[in-house]
């Protein structure tokens, strides 16, 4: 076992809350000591969100481990029924409850004789899923449950809407933009003529999960939240779905013209071709910024993209096809989705990581000195080091990437959004030195620490003097040209010398 003090997805019990939450009327019980519930405090201050519901903890305590949980757990869950009537209680396990071995299948079953709620238990290996994959198997576990209740009720309804629908699946809090991309995606599908049937979980009521089965299609923007949902929905009443992002031009066009056949094939007369070319020429301002000068100085840049699978595949093939940056490497910590990260982006870049190891990605930042970053909020604290600008493009995130402001990433105002994040991630031409020359910019010190936690090289005051004398743009690279000079002959302290050296060395 491996003690890390960052991960990219969390444990899997946030998965299962961030879906329980996100319905209305949804109360998640979770099994826990007394500090793991931090989510109440997660989703409060990142979504600025007054009117969720909080999770309540079942506290495992001495007492607990001394008698057993049955009767707390219960006590907890019967109680919640009776306070906050809530439409359904999801029962979430977590490591502690695992390593205890509890029967907690046996709980709900025992909760649920004298509940008016329905009760369900999150049926998630905690030591074998994370976060994300937590989060798609208690989606595709309500859906079904609320789907086979209406079955055995004679409650589902019979036939497709009269005109075209879709129900968007994957949309929930504290996700990368989520909200903003659901309107974008509403609207896209209003200018479409397509009704929107349902959206889940974000805002949905379970009661209405029966009417999934009567939209024409589904469609899953992110692969991190939604597919397992929509398999099911697939393998029960053939529904279609569609799993292509509509991120960027070329993508957004490609999952429009996948809606088009989906409802052709279902009897519907539709051609969206002029509505592509009219939103690309004229919506979309990334296809004319692409043109423009501005963008063909990024041209050939260097640029290393990580993220969840959607938003660094996405991004990957964006930089790469529409922009004609160089990415460097392309990366993902979705470990489990491995195999269709190196098929998106396989292409588009000349080497494809994956890794959930931090202190990996910083060392492949620092061996390729990229000239900017797209990454999640730790490849922003590792560009901040290596004095290298980030764009973050994936979660996790700070509390800055859940803007008040409108900013989605998905259909044609994403391209715009995108777009400018790409260009404003960029130093641009001589802009840090002329602040410099004329005051303002903050670099009197400079960090001679590498980003690998084994870096042990110091700077004396007469080369670290010197290094402060280079122009801000490219110090970061002497730096790190000097410290492996340094590095490959032994030396552990740089000093004017070595620095002299190590310039003649690469020929500059």
């Amino acid at each position: 076992m491996k003690l890390a003090y960052w991960m990219y997805a969390g444990p899997a019990h946030i998965g299962t809350l961030r879906v329980s939450s996100s319905f209305k009327n949804v109360h998640a019980i979770m099994h826990a000591p007394i500090g793991d519930d931090y989510f109440n405090v997660m989703r409060s201050m990142l979504e600025r969100d007054r009117n969720f519901t909080p999770v309540t903890i079942s506290s495992v305590d001495r007492n607990v481990l001394a008698r057993g949980s049955q009767e707390k757990v219960v006590d907890n869950i019967t109680r919640k029924d009776v306070e906050e009537r809530p439409d359904l209680i999801v029962l979430t396990p977590t490591c502690t409850s695992s390593i205890l071995q509890e029967d907690l299948e046996n709980f709900v079953e025992r909760a649920s004789i004298d509940t008016k709620s329905d009760v369900m238990l999150a049926d998630v290996n905690h030591y074998r899923v994370n976060e994300l994959q937590a989060a798609d198997i208690t989606l595709r576990q309500i859906v079904q449950l609320y789907t086979e209740k209406a079955r055995k009720k004679g409650e589902l309804p019979t036939g497709k809407t009269e005109k075209p629908s879709v129900n968007i699946l994957g949309i929930s809090s504290l996700g990368f933009h989520n909200h903003h991309d659901c309107t974008e995606l509403k609207r896209l599908m209003t200018d479409l003529g397509i009704e929107v049937n349902e959206v889940i979980p974000e805002g949905a009521s379970v009661h209405n999960l029966k009417r999934l089965s009567q939209a024409w299609f589904n469609l899953v923007p992110y692969r991190e939240l939604g597919v397992m949902a929509a398999k099911y929905l697939e393998q029960e009443f053939g529904m279609p779905y569609i799993d292509i992002t509509p991120m960027g031009v070329v993508e957004t066009a490609r999952c429009i013209r996948k809606i088009q056949q989906i409802l052709n094939e279902q009897g519907a007369d539709v051609n969206y071709e002029d509505f592509i070319n009219e939103q690309t020429l004229y919506v979309s301002q990334a296809a004319w910024f692409s043109r423009s000068i501005d963008c063909q100085n990024l041209t050939g840049k260097k640029a290393v993209v990580f993220g969840d699978s959607t938003h660094a595949a996405a991004m990957t093939k964006i930089l790469a096809r529409e922009m004609g940056i160089h990415v460097v490497w392309a990366g993902t910590y979705c470990k489990y989705d491995a195999e269709w990260f190196k098929e998106q982006v396989g292409e588009y870049c000349d080497e494809v990581i994956v890794t959930e190891d931090h202190g990996q990605i910083g060392d492949a930042i620092a061996r390729v000195e990229p000239s900017a970053i797209f990454g999640t909020q730790m490849e922003r604290h590792v560009g901040k080091r290596l004095n290298i600008p980030c764009g973050v493009i994936a979660a996790p995130v700070h509390i800055q990437n859940f803007p008040i402001g409108y900013k989605p990433f998905c259909g044609y105002e994403g391209t715009n959004q995108i777009a400018d994040l790409v260009y404003n991630s960029f130093t641009l031409g001589m802009e840090d030195h002329l602040l410099e020359i004329f005051g303002g910019h903050d670099t009197k010190e400079v960090i001679t620490k590498g980003i690998s936690a084994d870096s042990d090289l110091g700077w004396n005051k007469e080369a670290q003097a010197e290094l402060n004398k280079v122009p801000g743009f490219v110090r970061g690279k002497v730096k790190r040209n000097t410290e492996k000079f340094a590095r490959d002959r032994g030396f552990s302290v740089i000093t004017l010398e070595v620095m002299y050296a190590a310039k003649e060395a690469v020929g500059a």
